[in-house]
This record gives structure tokens, sequence and C-alpha cells, in this order.
């Protein structure tokens, strides 16, 4: 027989309940209380090493392994999946819970989901072919589990409304995974174009999203008593949406007859009728609805852009290519409205007045200029320039954010004061 002393059994306990104590403190942490603490600031942070890492390439101080993903699909992949993506996942995962009334993901399971995630990162950034199939894994698996934990939610409470995201993160899932494995089997052309579809696939996101809350966040700060949309707008648009992006997808297998243009102007044009209805001259003065306004703005004219891009031929309507067009999207759209629902949600959230801090309306200001360097300067062939300045401005922006809601984010919620 094994004789514990008592001693050595008390002992025993003691560190049993130390490990169990630590554990429970850990999982108490104001940073695991819903995913969109840590995963807002995971976001700012990859784009901050996923930019950074990018000048160093543009400008011959870095190089990317040649076994590994190409440079542009890196770049790509971690501002559309580690940036926008994780950002998309944290803030529809903490909406959840105000949509169904019932607890969302938190403490040690998000800790394991941040770990996976961070797994991704830097197996991505070794960049050789055995991390980068290990990183697909993980990376299926942070989807899957993400996805059925919100799917969970949302067909328990029978919260209709919501569940067109299961298949919308559900798309976004094979894209991020299909272009993966597109590019390490040397299909970099192929990859872009899942990349792109991507793209157009968060712009179906910010429309379905945008077109919710900025009409209700513009009469909840102004005087403005209500704002009203035509009834039989938001399913044109998301078919219209939905539409051309399949169109578009399909041109990348097969030579489609019918082109996308039409259908992204329309798209554009769309949201730009729909805009037109949600008063923004009254939002100038107010950081955290101009923002807002500009960002779907954005978002409208960067559809308009990206059909006529296909019009080479026709000087009137060619005006900027394909790529700028859709940066115009991923920055002043894309970027403008994350950081604007980013800031919105980090102070509601944690109870704190919607009242920023006035450092944000430069982050907002630096993301914009960031998009219109990016988009503009290409057009006097300073493309190199172009690169330069977007990504300075971005990482500006991003550091200031970091600067102002690290300590929001990282601290215990507040007694909510509105």
């Amino acid at each position: 027989m094994i004789n514990i002393q008592d001693s050595e059994l008390n002992q025993l306990v003691f560190d049993h309940d130390n490990s169990h104590s630590a554990f429970k403190r850990i999982a108490q942490h104001p940073i695991l209380d819903l995913a969109f603490r840590s995963y807002f600031l995971l976001a700012v942070s990859c784009s901050i090493v996923a930019l950074s890492v990018w000048l160093a390439f543009l400008n011959g101080y870095f190089s990317f392994s040649n076994n590994g993903l190409s440079a542009v699909i890196w770049h790509i992949h971690e501002l559309l999946f580690g940036f926008a993506a994780t950002v998309a996942v944290g803030f529809i995962l903490t909406a959840a819970q105000t949509w169904t009334r019932q607890p969302s993901l938190k403490g040690l399971p998000l800790l394991t989901f941040i770990l996976i995630w961070l797994t991704v990162r830097v197996f991505l950034l070794i960049n050789q072919p055995v991390f980068i199939y290990s990183a697909m894994v993980l990376q299926t698996l942070w989807w899957l589990g993400l996805i059925a934990i919100f799917s969970n939610l949302v067909l328990k409470s029978t919260n209709r409304r919501n569940y067109i995201f299961i298949p919308i993160l559900s798309i976004l899932m094979l894209l991020n995974l299909g272009l993966l494995l597109l590019d390490i089997q040397g299909y970099s052309e192929l990859a872009r174009h899942m990349a792109r579809t991507a793209v157009l696939i968060f712009c179906l996101l910010m429309g379905i999203v945008g077109g919710r809350v900025i009409p209700f966040f513009t009469v909840s700060a102004t005087n403005i008593k209500k704002i009203t949309t035509p009834r039989w707008l938001t399913p044109l648009l998301i078919l219209v949406s939905l539409a051309g992006t399949l169109v578009y997808f399909i041109t990348g297998f097969y030579q489609a007859s019918f082109s996308p243009a039409y259908l992204m102007i329309s798209a554009g044009l769309l949201h730009f009728f729909r805009m037109s209805f949600w008063q923004t001259k009254a939002t100038f003065f107010l950081p955290l609805l101009w923002s807002l306004h500009l960002a779907y703005f954005s978002l409208a004219l960067g559809m308009v852009l990206l059909g006529t891009s296909y019009m080479q031929g026709e000087d009137s309507l060619s005006v900027i290519s394909f790529a700028d067009a859709l940066h115009l999207i991923t920055i002043a759209a894309m970027g403008l409205m994350i950081f604007a629902m980013m800031s919105r949600v980090s102070l509601g959230h944690t109870g704190r007045k919607l009242s920023v801090n006035k450092l944000i309306p430069w982050c907002f200001g630096l993301i914009f200029v960031s998009a219109l360097a990016r988009v503009t300067l290409p057009l006097f062939e300073q493309t190199l320039l172009a690169w330069n300045i977007s990504a300075i401005c971005w990482l500006f922006a991003s550091a200031l954010f970091l600067w102002v809601y690290l300590p929001v984010l990282s601290t215990r919620k507040l007694e909510s004061s509105f």
C-alpha cells in the first residue's frame, strides 16, 4: 500500500486548491469577459504586425520564404482574416448575447480560442509548409468552434433575424481555407480571387450590419425622430449584392457571358440611395457617427468604382483599377467601419458613456487618409509612395486606438451610465 502522510496529503490538497484558484482568477479576468475585448485588441495588434512586416518587405528589409505563402497572399490573409474577420467574429459573438439573452463565449473557453488564434498567426509568419498546413487545421477548428457556438445561441433562442450570419461566417471560413490551400499549392492568382470574393462577402456583411445600426445610432444621438427607408430596399440590396458576388466568384473558374460590373454598380447605387435617408448632415460633429456614415459612403463609392473598373475601354467610366477600388473598400469602408464600431462597442459594453477620447477622431481621420493615399497616388504613378503612406497612417491610427482602448478593454465593466 502507498502510505501518504497527513502533511503530504494536505500539501496535495493545497496545491490542487491553488491550481483551481489560479484557473478561476484567469477565467474571471476582464479581458476574457466576452469576445469583443480580446478579439478587438488582438485584431488591431495583428494589423500592426502584419503591416510592419509588409512595409519592411516592400522596402527591401524583409523577405518571405519561397516554400510558403506568397508575400501578397500572406499580407491579404492577415489583414482580411487576422484583422477584419477577427473583429467581425468578436462583435457577432458579443452581440449574440444581447440578441438571444443567453451567455456567450467567455472565460477559459474563450482563452482556448485565443491561444488557437495566436498559434495560427505565429505559424503563418514562420511560413513553412508544415506550419502552414498546421495553421489551416487550427484555423478550421477556430472557425468551426465559433460558428457552432453562435449557431447554438441563435437557433436555441429561435433568433431568426440573425440566422443569416451562420451562412456568411461559413462562407468566410471556406474562402479563408481555400485561399491558403490554393496559394500553398501554387495557384496564387486563384487564391487572390478567393480573397477578393471574401471582400465582397464583407461588403454584404457591412451592408446588413450597417443598414441596421447606422440609422439606429443616428436617431439615438441626434434630434432626428425617425429614419425610414423603403421596405423593399434592403431585400433588393442583399439580393443584388449576393448576385454580384456569385457572378464574380464564378468568373474565376469559368468565362461567364455576364459581367459582375453592372451588379456591382447597382449595389453601390442602392447603397447611395439607402444612405440618402440617413440624415448624414446631423452627424458632422459626432465622431462615432460621422465615421460610420463616411465608411458607408466609401462602401457605396467603392462598389461603383469596382464595377466601372471593368470598363477599361471607356475612358469616361474607367477611373481606377479593380485593385485600387478594392482598397477603397478594404481601408475606407471596412477599416473605418471596424474602428468606429470597435470604439462604440468598447465603450457601450464596458458601461461607459458614448463619448470618445479626443484622439479617436484622429484615428478615424488617419484611416481615411490611408485610403486616399492608397487609391489616388497610383493614379500619378507613385505606387510605392502610396503603399508607404497608407501603411504608416494605418499604423499610427492603430497605435492611437490601442493607447486609448487598452485600459478600457482590460479593466472591469463600470456601472452603466446610460
